[in-house]
């Protein structure tokens, strides 16, 4: 008896430890990784931090599209108070011509990496259809908490630290927002023009 209670007794304290390390795990919040990609834009830089242990495809797929210069030319399509900056997809959104391995990776989809990380200010989110795996390469900056989000196909991957500001005057952004277009085009063009010039 002395034995099957010595048994039972081990394997609660077992039980326990697992239960106590399961937890002890389950509370960590996952930390981002050491790398970082910077956009560069007429209204300063965006620095952008990854979650490479919670979606390692999602993560190299839009690394290997910035070493390729495929972001370059490209633009914020859509901006909504308090909700989204989404980044255009590479292969609408440019507007210098692609080369022949931008328009390889930029054809590529990611299979949906989904988390139980919340859909707060500075997260970014990847633009998807209502397929699960039809990320490419658009994505949103959260501009303020949309737990609508959480758990749906959109699953972040990844946050920003850089803090964005509301605009409340709607007609100056507009205005700004035309002239910046028209600046980034015509500096992009030339950029990428020689970019592809002097590599091959």
């Amino acid at each position: 008896m002395r034995k099957r209670s010595a048994g039972l007794a081990s394997a609660a304290i077992v039980f326990l430890l697992v239960l106590s390390f399961e937890r002890c795990f389950a509370s960590v919040e996952p930390s981002l990784g050491s790398a970082r990609v910077v956009f560069q834009t007429n209204y300063g830089d965006i620095e952008f931090g990854f979650f490479p242990e919670i979606a390692p495809k999602t993560v190299e797929h839009i690394f290997k599209l910035v070493r390729l210069g495929c972001y370059n030319t490209n633009h914020f399509f859509r901006v909504d108070k308090g909700f989204v900056a989404q980044v255009a997809d590479v292969v609408m959104g440019r507007t210098a011509p692609m080369n022949e391995d931008q328009r390889f990776e930029a054809a590529k989809t990611v299979v949906g990496e989904f988390s139980k990380i919340k859909h707060v200010k500075g997260i970014l989110s990847m633009g998807r259809y209502s397929d699960p795996d039809s990320a490419s390469s658009s994505f949103s900056i959260l501009l303020g908490d949309a737990p609508h989000l959480d758990g749906e196909v959109r699953g972040s991957s990844y946050t920003s630290r850089r803090d964005f500001r509301d605009d409340e005057e709607g007609e100056s952004c507009e205005r700004e927002k035309s002239i910046l277009k028209r600046r980034l085009s015509e500096s992009a063009i030339e950029v990428e023009r020689q970019r592809m010039k002097c590599l091959p």
